[in-house]
């Protein structure tokens, strides 16, 4: 997951200025503020007379708007026909009021509705008003009876942001929290909140990791196993069938250099202290998260309860969903999501194929600097095909868990979208990583070796690690995804907003300038109540309806994206400690290193003194194969076994702890399987305890927001005492 700060992006740019959605839920959107501004404008073309159906139901929806209450005004344009929404003061005192006497917030009596859930509640309230035949405005709308629907801007408000927000100079400044909740929302702005502080916390991890960089660095041209490595005359055998040949060790001098810079023994100590991180981390967000929703008198708040309150608002004599569970709904639920996990994993093993086939069609093309790195190049192919796979994958993940969420038919909008939450994160979880474990764990570990390599359909070798190790491999893998998903998916995420919104500026007319009139009623903030007339009404809503569509999930990619959800983030967490231990323990060659420093090196006997003690380590990781055996023998060819220089050799060295003679595991190598598992073990138990003990130090909220929530509640008590 990307750790940089990021800019509010164009779509969020479209937020500031207008909302447009077709058909979905709608989080907080910007409010206006006037008395008699409007709080929704519906949009639908001019009806011809075939067309008398659809306009008999669009005057009849607007007909049952207008039994609430709704102030509705009317303007055509050309083809289109805008009707402004207007929402009557009542709705909302009903709603503050049934706020005040449930146990869905803590808001004090005397607080107004926020100007964001003001649209919220219209939003609503639309949703829920059904025709004569039972079609509410989702179903209208996808039968073309409403084309889309907005809620306004508020052009001084959407200044400011822009001005003390939304621009590349205000990265350094600190975000405007409270001003973005009164105009998005309390979701959009704790967003925001974690960004930011994620951003402010990712300081003290970046400067260890240069210190560990810098450590390995130290000992780029000093350490033994790179001196030994580049000064090596080994002979090793060929990665690959056909053309490729045996080739010296120390052609990966430079390989092995690079892979000391993340392989080296401050990684250990890094990767404890990462997961460590990640619990503080967590802590110290809850605490700053309490801060602001305390001050937003919102720490108590109950969605599914919300609903409730606005169903009654919406309608008095309303009867609630009732709570179901049906054991055969959710069998075929977790059917579908177990069938969709084996079908990302089948990719992952398609992608092994892809890579394995790649590497072969390399090695035998005519260019010889692919055909001397093939391995190599067909693992960039795959991490290229693996992003790809990445884009595609999430759509189609998006409505599947979608149908998901439809099939398990929950009863509140709340749980809908905990639901989808749930789904399009294990969804997404298999499909960025599925093949990055492949590489971590697998790759060359289950190959064979020469003269029993593991074949696809008995043909296709499986591919081996790079020749510096397997932490090259993934290396490669992730760097590659993240620059293609740091440069193509954000050129895509600025340009495809902009432009569509040319699209529609291209599509309607040049707007009008607002009357002087009108202009000086907008300048004084509407003091009097006045009202704009209906040419500058037009001017202002034909502006936003070119404006993008926008939903409730408009966002979502990017609150997926950073792990934003608290049980999300303790999921991370838990995951976190079990990759890193895995990925020191298997992945990297620390542990080999650590048994053959105390067990088979120099040292071991603890009697040298004037000799390194990881001395002859590379030659200890290499296994023998010989040509007189019959098996090598039909593995490799003469012409496999000849040198660059021409000479033929008898036997080839491999990286791995096999006998010479029947190529069997040797008991070094079972003694390091024992030991990585045991180190993951010991790992995964001293950092969860670690975490613990950080989740216990550190209290989830300031003892002051404990404090004045004590304080607000025992004020509201007293308040209703006196009503009595």
């Amino acid at each position: 997951m990307p750790g940089h700060k990021r800019q509010p992006s164009i779509e969020l740019l479209e937020l500031i200025g207008v909302v447009r959605e077709n058909g979905s839920e709608q989080t907080s959107f910007p409010p206006v503020h006037t008395p008699l501004s409007y709080d929704y404008v519906l949009v639908a073309k001019t009806m011809e007379k075939q067309e008398r159906a659809a306009f008999k139901k669009q005057t009849e929806y607007i007909e049952e708007l207008k039994k609430k209450n709704m102030r509705i005004t009317k303007i055509i344009d050309d083809d289109l026909v805008f009707y402004g929404i207007q929402a009557p003061k009542e709705v909302f005192e009903k709603y503050r009021y049934l706020l005040k006497v449930s146990d869905a917030c803590n808001w004090s009596s005397d607080q107004n509705v926020p100007l964001s859930t003001r649209i919220r509640i219209v939003h609503f309230i639309l949703n829920h008003t059904p025709i004569h035949s039972g079609e509410g405005l989702r179903d209208l709308m996808k039968m073309k009876v409403f084309e889309t629907r907005f809620c306004l801007h508020e052009k001084k408000k959407q200044k400011e942001l822009k001005e003390n927000w939304a621009r590349w100079s205000a990265c350094l400044q600190g975000q405007p929290i409270t001003a973005v909740r009164n105009y998005f929302g309390e979701k959009v702005a704790l967003y925001y909140l974690w960004l930011g502080w994620y951003t402010f916390l990712l300081i003290p991890p970046a400067l260890i990791g240069v210190i560990v960089f810098l450590y390995g660095l130290a000992f780029f041209n000093t350490s033994p196993l790179i001196k030994e490595v580049c000064e090596a005359d080994t002979i090793m055998c060929p990665l690959c069938d056909k053309r490729c040949k045996v080739w010296q060790l120390s052609e990966t001098c430079t390989y092995a250099k690079v892979s000391l810079l993340f392989d080296n023994n401050g990684t250990v100590l890094f990767a404890m202290f990462m997961a460590v991180w990640a619990t503080l981390f967590l802590e110290f967000w809850k605490r700053h998260r309490a801060s602001y929703v305390c001050e937003w008198k919102v720490s108590d708040w109950c969605e599914e309860e919300e609903e409730l309150i606005l169903e009654i608002v919406n309608d008095v004599n309303c009867e609630p969903k009732k709570y179901k569970h049906s054991y055969l709904r959710s069998t075929l639920v977790l059917i579908c999501v177990t069938v969709m996990i084996l079908v990302i994993i089948g990719l992952t093993h398609a992608l092994v194929v892809f890579r394995v086939i790649a590497a072969v069609l390399l090695a035998e093309g005519s260019w010889e600097f692919l055909s001397t790195h093939s391995n190599s190049g067909a693992m960039m192919l795959g991490a290229v095909l693996h992003y790809l796979i990445i884009t595609v994958m999430t759509r189609i993940n998006r409505i599947v868990a979608m149908k998901l969420c439809e099939i398990e038919k929950t009863r509140s909008f709340a749980a809908t979208e905990k639901s989808f939450t749930v789904k399009m994160f294990t969804f997404q979880f298999f499909t960025y990583f599925s093949s990055l474990f492949y590489v971590a764990f697998f790759l060359g570990r289950i190959n064979g070796h020469p003269g029993g390599y593991v074949r696809i359909a008995g043909k296709w070798r499986l591919e081996e690690c790079h020749p510096s190790g397997c932490l090259t491999d993934l290396f490669i893998q992730m760097a590659i995804i993240m620059v293609l998903k740091q440069t193509i998916s954000n050129v895509f995420e600025f340009t495809g907003p902009w432009f569509c919104r040319w699209l529609k500026r291209r599509r309607t007319q040049k707007l009008q300038r607002k009357c002087a009139h009108c202009y000086l009623k907008h300048e004084s903030e509407d003091k009097q109540g006045a009202e704009m007339c209906d040419n500058c009404k037009l001017r202002d809503w034909l502006s936003n309806y070119r404006l993008n569509d926008v939903d409730s999930f408009s966002l979502f990619n990017e609150f997926l994206e950073m792990g934003v959800w608290i049980d999300v983030l303790e999921a991370i967490g838990v995951l976190a400690v079990i990759a890193n231990g895995l990925v020191i323990g298997v992945s990297s060659d620390f542990i080999p290193r650590l048994v053959y420093r105390y067990l088979y090196g120099p040292c071991a006997n603890g009697t040298a003194t004037d000799i390194d003690c990881m001395a002859g380590y590379i030659n200890n990781s290499l296994s023998i194969a010989r040509m007189d055996d019959q098996n090598i023998h039909n593995e490799f060819s003469v012409h496999q076994m000849t040198t660059p220089s021409g000479l033929n050799v008898s036997y080839c060295s491999y990286k791995d702890y096999r006998s010479n003679e029947d190529y069997t595991f040797t008991p070094q190598f079972w003694l390091i399987l024992a030991v990585r598992f045991a180190f993951v073990i010991l790992f995964e138990h001293v950092v969860v305890i670690c975490k613990f003990i950080a989740a216990w130090f550190v209290p989830s909220a300031p003892m002051q927001v404990k404090n004045d929530r004590l304080f607000d509640k025992l004020n509201r008590l007293k308040e209703e005492l006196k009503v009595i």
